[in-house]
């Protein structure tokens, strides 16, 4: 038996491994990014102090908007994601996080936080949008989020409501993107404010 090429073939294997080289090619790691915000505006609050305690449920999404990549519909209908890009964490946490921050500030509420806390309210959502779509070779930044509020002792609506926001990017590039989504959020927040305020005598 002639043991030499077997012998060869080891011996190349060895350096390889010794070399640190692989024939599986290695991806970059992602950029993450985080949603950009801004301060709500100063709203008119009543006179009497917020009591209620408002609980914010995660979104609920399909398996497109579930993960954390940035989605781009670069054609009426094609489906994409930017390469490269991702947000911080999850899109619907991503979101959650968005809508908490934005009502305690508001401070139309005596507290606002997860739906995991003990409160009075509940908003639940379900995230039908949170993609760039490309319009005459310019994207934008598209949110639609439908939203109920409840009553957490029997689980009562109190009010429902669907928002949609866009914001255009001023160039291609994602992180003009990212930030035409930090827009389109804060669009968000502010409508959101605003209608929970006008249905806080049903509170």
């Amino acid at each position: 038996m002639n043991l030499r090429p077997v012998f060869a073939v080891l011996t190349v294997s060895v350096l390889l491994l010794s070399a640190g080289c692989s024939i599986v090619p290695k991806n970059d790691p992602a950029t993450l990014y985080r949603l950009p915000s801004t301060n709500v505006p100063d709203i008119n609050m009543p006179s009497n102090a917020a009591t209620e305690t408002l609980g914010i449920a995660t979104p609920e999404a399909g398996y497109l908007l579930s993960g954390n990549r940035i989605v781009v519909y670069p054609e009426k209908n094609i489906v994409n994601v930017y390469e490269g890009a991702r947000w911080y964490e999850d899109t619907p946490a991503l979101v959650q996080s968005r809508l908490i921050e934005g009502l305690q500030q508001s401070q139309l509420f005596g507290n606002v936080g997860t739906d995991q806390l003990p409160s009075q309210l509940q908003l639940l959502s379900s995230l039908r949008s949170f993609q760039s779509e490309y319009e005459n070779g310019r994207p934008n930044a598209v949110i639609q989020l439908d939203v109920q509020l409840v009553n957490t002792h029997d689980r009562a609506p109190i009010a429902y409501r669907t928002f949609t926001t866009t914001s255009q990017a001023t160039d291609v590039d994602i992180s003009s993107v990212v930030d035409a989504f930090g827009r389109a959020s804060d669009t968000l927040v502010e409508q959101l404010i605003t209608w929970l305020q006008a249905n806080r005598s049903s509170f």
